[in-house]
Protein backbone atom coordinates (compact mmCIF):
# COMPACT_ATOMS: atom_id res chain seq x y z
CA UNK A 1 0.00 0.00 0.00
CA UNK A 2 1.52 3.32 -1.08
CA UNK A 3 1.13 6.83 0.37
CA UNK A 4 -1.74 7.67 -1.99
CA UNK A 5 -3.71 4.60 -0.92
CA UNK A 6 -3.14 5.41 2.75
CA UNK A 7 -4.35 8.99 2.21
CA UNK A 8 -7.49 7.79 0.43
CA UNK A 9 -8.27 5.40 3.31
CA UNK A 10 -7.82 8.21 5.85
CA UNK A 11 -9.95 10.68 3.88
CA UNK A 12 -12.72 8.09 3.43
CA UNK A 13 -13.05 7.89 7.23
CA UNK A 14 -14.32 11.49 7.31
CA UNK A 15 -18.11 11.94 7.49
CA UNK A 16 -19.83 12.31 4.12
CA UNK A 17 -16.75 11.23 2.15
CA UNK A 18 -16.83 7.84 0.46
CA UNK A 19 -13.96 6.06 -1.24
CA UNK A 20 -14.60 7.75 -4.62
CA UNK A 21 -14.75 11.25 -3.11
CA UNK A 22 -11.63 10.49 -1.05
CA UNK A 23 -9.85 9.46 -4.23
CA UNK A 24 -10.87 12.67 -6.01
CA UNK A 25 -9.62 14.77 -3.09
CA UNK A 26 -6.33 12.88 -2.90
CA UNK A 27 -5.69 13.24 -6.64
CA UNK A 28 -6.62 16.93 -6.49
CA UNK A 29 -4.04 17.44 -3.75
CA UNK A 30 -1.45 15.68 -5.91
CA UNK A 31 -2.35 17.73 -9.00
CA UNK A 32 -2.08 21.10 -7.23
CA UNK A 33 0.93 22.96 -5.87
CA UNK A 34 2.66 21.13 -3.02
CA UNK A 35 2.14 24.23 -0.86
CA UNK A 36 -1.54 23.25 -0.51
CA UNK A 37 -0.60 19.85 0.92
CA UNK A 38 1.93 21.45 3.29
CA UNK A 39 -0.54 24.07 4.51
CA UNK A 40 -3.28 21.47 4.92
CA UNK A 41 -0.93 19.18 6.87
CA UNK A 42 0.21 22.04 9.11
CA UNK A 43 -3.36 23.11 9.90
CA UNK A 44 -4.44 19.54 10.63
CA UNK A 45 -1.45 18.77 12.85
CA UNK A 46 -1.96 21.91 14.95
CA UNK A 47 -5.75 21.76 15.14
CA UNK A 48 -6.04 20.03 18.52
CA UNK A 49 -3.48 22.35 20.09
CA UNK A 50 -5.14 25.53 18.75
CA UNK A 51 -8.81 24.67 19.28
CA UNK A 52 -10.39 23.72 22.61
CA UNK A 53 -13.85 23.52 24.14
CA UNK A 54 -15.30 26.68 25.65
CA UNK A 55 -15.58 26.26 29.41
CA UNK A 56 -19.02 27.90 29.38
CA UNK A 57 -20.95 26.64 26.35
CA UNK A 58 -18.86 23.71 25.14
CA UNK A 59 -18.34 25.08 21.63
CA UNK A 60 -14.99 25.01 19.82
CA UNK A 61 -12.82 28.07 20.32
CA UNK A 62 -9.25 29.38 20.38
CA UNK A 63 -9.97 31.50 23.46
CA UNK A 64 -11.82 30.48 26.62
CA UNK A 65 -14.51 31.66 27.01
CA UNK A 66 -15.45 31.80 23.35
CA UNK A 67 -16.34 34.98 21.47
CA UNK A 68 -20.08 34.26 21.80
CA UNK A 69 -20.02 33.70 25.58
CA UNK A 70 -17.81 36.73 26.19
CA UNK A 71 -19.86 39.07 23.98
CA UNK A 72 -21.66 41.54 26.27
CA UNK A 73 -23.82 42.62 23.34
CA UNK A 74 -25.58 39.26 23.20
CA UNK A 75 -28.68 38.38 25.19
CA UNK A 76 -27.34 36.11 27.95
CA UNK A 77 -30.86 35.50 29.24
CA UNK A 78 -31.60 33.18 26.29
CA UNK A 79 -29.70 29.90 25.88
CA UNK A 80 -29.98 27.88 22.68
CA UNK A 81 -29.23 24.21 23.29
CA UNK A 82 -27.65 22.34 20.39
CA UNK A 83 -26.40 18.81 19.91
CA UNK A 84 -22.98 19.57 18.39
CA UNK A 85 -20.58 22.50 18.24
CA UNK A 86 -20.99 22.76 14.47
CA UNK A 87 -24.71 23.45 14.97
CA UNK A 88 -23.70 26.73 16.65
CA UNK A 89 -21.97 27.86 13.49
CA UNK A 90 -24.98 27.01 11.30
CA UNK A 91 -27.31 28.95 13.60
CA UNK A 92 -24.88 31.89 13.77
CA UNK A 93 -24.83 32.07 9.96
CA UNK A 94 -28.62 32.52 9.96
CA UNK A 95 -28.11 35.82 11.89
CA UNK A 96 -31.50 35.21 13.53
CA UNK A 97 -30.35 34.30 17.05
CA UNK A 98 -28.62 36.77 19.38
CA UNK A 99 -28.48 34.83 22.64
CA UNK A 100 -25.87 32.33 23.84
CA UNK A 101 -25.43 28.59 23.34
CA UNK A 102 -25.01 25.34 25.21
CA UNK A 103 -23.58 22.28 23.42
CA UNK A 104 -24.84 18.94 24.72
CA UNK A 105 -22.19 16.90 22.95
CA UNK A 106 -24.72 14.40 21.60
CA UNK A 107 -28.26 13.17 22.12
CA UNK A 108 -29.81 10.61 24.44
CA UNK A 109 -29.71 7.32 22.53
CA UNK A 110 -30.33 4.30 24.82
CA UNK A 111 -29.78 1.79 22.00
CA UNK A 112 -26.29 3.21 21.51
CA UNK A 113 -25.61 3.35 25.24
CA UNK A 114 -25.78 7.16 25.44
CA UNK A 115 -27.63 8.40 28.52
CA UNK A 116 -28.13 11.83 30.11
CA UNK A 117 -24.94 11.40 32.13
CA UNK A 118 -22.92 11.22 28.91
CA UNK A 119 -24.05 14.69 27.85
CA UNK A 120 -23.23 18.12 29.29
CA UNK A 121 -26.63 18.44 30.95
CA UNK A 122 -25.01 18.87 34.36
CA UNK A 123 -23.13 21.92 33.07
CA UNK A 124 -26.42 23.37 31.86
CA UNK A 125 -27.94 22.96 35.33
CA UNK A 126 -24.81 24.60 36.79
CA UNK A 127 -25.37 27.56 34.45
CA UNK A 128 -28.95 27.87 35.68
CA UNK A 129 -27.78 27.80 39.31
CA UNK A 130 -24.65 29.88 38.68
CA UNK A 131 -23.88 33.25 40.19
CA UNK A 132 -22.78 34.82 36.90
CA UNK A 133 -24.73 36.59 34.14
CA UNK A 134 -26.54 33.36 33.25
CA UNK A 135 -28.47 33.36 36.56
CA UNK A 136 -31.26 35.48 35.02
CA UNK A 137 -32.04 33.07 32.21
CA UNK A 138 -35.55 33.66 30.86
CA UNK A 139 -35.70 31.19 27.96
CA UNK A 140 -34.08 27.98 26.85
CA UNK A 141 -34.46 27.10 23.17
CA UNK A 142 -34.14 23.41 22.28
CA UNK A 143 -32.57 23.52 18.81
CA UNK A 144 -32.28 19.76 18.47
CA UNK A 145 -32.73 17.75 15.30
CA UNK A 146 -36.31 16.42 14.88
CA UNK A 147 -35.32 12.77 15.18
CA UNK A 148 -36.25 10.10 17.71
CA UNK A 149 -33.08 10.86 19.68
CA UNK A 150 -33.65 14.61 19.41
CA UNK A 151 -37.24 14.27 20.60
CA UNK A 152 -36.18 11.98 23.47
CA UNK A 153 -33.53 14.48 24.58
CA UNK A 154 -35.95 17.40 24.27
CA UNK A 155 -38.56 15.58 26.38
CA UNK A 156 -35.95 14.74 29.02
CA UNK A 157 -34.76 18.36 29.18
CA UNK A 158 -38.32 19.66 29.28
CA UNK A 159 -39.06 17.52 32.35
CA UNK A 160 -35.73 18.41 33.96
CA UNK A 161 -36.24 22.15 33.50
CA UNK A 162 -39.88 22.36 34.63
CA UNK A 163 -38.83 23.31 38.20
CA UNK A 164 -36.85 26.31 36.95
CA UNK A 165 -38.59 29.61 36.29
CA UNK A 166 -37.63 29.59 32.63
CA UNK A 167 -39.57 29.30 29.37
CA UNK A 168 -38.58 26.20 27.41
CA UNK A 169 -39.19 26.47 23.66
CA UNK A 170 -38.35 24.35 20.66
CA UNK A 171 -37.67 25.33 17.07
CA UNK A 172 -40.87 25.49 15.03
CA UNK A 173 -41.93 23.18 12.25
CA UNK A 174 -39.90 24.93 9.58
CA UNK A 175 -37.43 22.09 9.98
CA UNK A 176 -38.43 18.81 8.33
CA UNK A 177 -38.82 15.70 10.47
CA UNK A 178 -35.68 13.61 10.21
CA UNK A 179 -33.76 16.67 9.00
CA UNK A 180 -30.40 17.87 10.23
CA UNK A 181 -29.60 21.47 11.22
CA UNK A 182 -26.38 21.27 9.21
CA UNK A 183 -28.35 20.91 5.95
CA UNK A 184 -31.16 23.40 6.60
CA UNK A 185 -31.20 26.53 4.44
CA UNK A 186 -31.04 29.96 6.10
CA UNK A 187 -34.64 30.94 5.35
CA UNK A 188 -36.05 27.75 6.85
CA UNK A 189 -33.83 28.14 9.90
CA UNK A 190 -34.88 31.79 10.32
CA UNK A 191 -38.56 30.83 10.14
CA UNK A 192 -37.96 28.06 12.65
CA UNK A 193 -36.51 30.54 15.15
CA UNK A 194 -39.29 33.09 14.64
CA UNK A 195 -42.00 30.43 14.94
CA UNK A 196 -40.65 28.55 17.96
CA UNK A 197 -43.29 27.33 20.40
CA UNK A 198 -43.42 26.77 24.14
CA UNK A 199 -43.18 23.10 25.20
Amino acid sequence: MNALDRLIILLSKLPGIGKKSAGRIAYHILDTDSALAKNLAAELSGLHQAIRRCGVCGGFTETDPCSVCSDSGRDHSIICIVERAQDMRIIEESREFHGVFHVLGGLIAPLEGVGPGDLSIGKLIDRLHGDNSDRHIKEIILALNPTVEGDTTALYLQKLLKDFHVDVTRLASGMPVGGDIEYIDRLTLSRSFRGRVKV
